[in-house]
């Protein structure tokens, strides 16, 4: 087995795109900050926020599909949650959305319990990769 053969399903990877196209996708010139589009939609009063809610969700349905247990889905449904409410502040929310990244926060979540669940494979296969490396240098 080698390196490349271990790799990240189709639902994490939709789920990372997401995250970023709603957290990060947007760096302000001459800086190192970013936002997201979650920011900008977000500044749509009520109904911006309602279409932020909805994307952040399809996150927690891709880690439905990844296999998440259902606590690790509840506990990103509570970041989702505070998302929302963060963001039916006038302004000030929005301003703050920037700045909890829900949607990066449950992409974490996810990537850490799925390397969890690979940690065997992973280990093996890093064996097996240091094993060929020393075999070549003798």
């Amino acid at each position: 087995m080698s390196l490349s053969s271990i790799k990240a399903p189709a639902s994490l990877l939709k789920a990372q795109k997401l995250a970023n196209l709603l957290d990060n996708a947007i760096t302000i010139p001459f800086t190192k900050f970013k936002f997201g589009l979650d920011f900008l939609i977000g500044l749509l009063p009520f109904a911006g926020d309602l279409v932020s809610l909805l994307l952040s969700l399809k996150i927690v349905h891709y880690a439905k599909q990844l296999g998440l247990p259902r606590l690790v889905q509840a506990q990103m449904l509570k970041n989702v949650a505070l998302d929302f409410i963060i963001g039916l502040i006038p302004f000030l929310g929005d301003i703050a959305d920037v700045f909890y990244r829900a949607n990066q926060k449950n992409v974490r979540i996810m990537e850490r319990w799925w390397v969890s669940q690979q940690h065997g494979a992973i280990k093996a296969n890093s064996q097996q990769q240091l094993k060929d490396w020393q075999d070549k240098q003798l």
